[in-house]
């Protein structure tokens, strides 16, 4: 199996390479500056001098900090390349080759009204400039008959700590009080997301014909603030400040503004029956990803009752 990667510097991509790399799986994944969709000719050369058997496509506008999604409203023309025309030159140039494309998108295609959670046949009704782009891309992948779309859950991370770290810091700055949306989402870990696209990538290598739009998210479904809540709870681990200001702290829930969704939820029973991949749970990964801000040290041991002053501080 040959991989060609698209987006691989971004945080799921970073998981994905770490795992081709354990596999020993060959890939190419050339620099996101290569990849201007204006320049359909220069993409086709690169990926027609590889002959990958597949292409993954992870590049997204807003896949390194989330705050661009509000960014995107101002930024249309750069939001609208990346996520929509971007996918459509790619669609376009792996159907005429024959390579199998898998595609990362996400829940902003729908409008957040939904009570429950979203299903792949739930109308489509983006309500931001990122969301519409992000159907674009879809709907031009879909030219492409030998294709799969993943919508993930809300993505954190490794290489994706940027909420989390702020909550941190805020909650500090604060006296313990953070001010979040009153919305919920379903948490999904970098590393998951990069293993369920790896085996679906397997199976699509084992002449599976599964081609069509699937979700994945994370196991546990929560509201910004619940979600919140337990960053601070395993922050307090490590860090001193946190561990004195537990009692105290407070979410407070704003309520959500557009693009921003509502309910972001996403049903992973297609994915699983599909193709066997099951929804794992979040808080491992959380409590990683909260510990490598901190350099992997201690700064409390609640169990002993010891603090170990050598940790370093999660905003250094």
């Amino acid at each position: 199996m040959k991989l060609y990667i698209v987006g691989g510097k971004s945080p799921t991509g970073k998981a994905l390479i770490e795992i081709l790399r354990k596999h020993k799986i060959r890939f190419l994944a050339p620099a996101d500056k290569y990849f201007d969709p204006d320049n359909a000719l220069a993409i086709a050369k690169s990926i027609t001098d590889f002959r990958p058997d597949q292409l993954i496509n992870l590049a997204d506008f807003i896949s390194g900090n989330h705050s661009a999604l509000k960014r995107a409203e101002s930024a249309q023309e750069r939001c609208r390349k990346i996520n929509a025309q971007l996918p459509a030159v790619l669609s376009e140039v792996c159907n005429h080759l024959g390579i199998p494309l898998l595609h990362l998108s996400n829940s902003y295609v729908f409008d957040g009204e939904k009570k429950l959670a979203y299903n792949e046949t739930d109308e489509l009704n983006p309500q931001g400039v990122y969301g519409r782009c992000t159907l674009a891309g879809e709907e031009a992948v879909r030219a492409h008959p030998n294709h799969i779309i993943v919508r993930s859950g809300w993505l954190f991370g490794l290489h994706k700590r940027g909420l989390i770290k702020s909550w941190i810091r805020l909650a500090k700055r604060s006296g313990g009080e953070i001010t979040v949306f009153r919305r919920r989402f379903s948490p999904t870990s970098t590393a998951d997301l990069a293993h369920a696209l790896f085996a679906i990538a397997q199976q699509v290598d084992c002449d599976a014909n599964a081609w069509g739009t699937y979700h994945y998210a994370g196991l546990e479904t929560k509201r910004e603030a619940e979600f919140g809540r337990q960053t601070l709870d395993y922050a307090a681990n490590h860090d001193e400040d946190i561990y004195q200001l537990i009692d105290s702290i407070k979410l407070l829930e704003g309520p959500v503004r557009l693009p921003e969704l509502l309910n972001s939820t996403l049903s992973s029973k297609k994915i699983f029956d599909t193709f066997g991949i099951k929804p794992r749970s979040w808080h491992g990964h959380l409590r990683e990803t909260i510990k490598s801000l901190y350099g992997g040290r201690m700064r409390v041991a609640r169990e002993q009752g010891e603090d170990d002053a050598s940790g370093a501080s999660v905003d250094s």
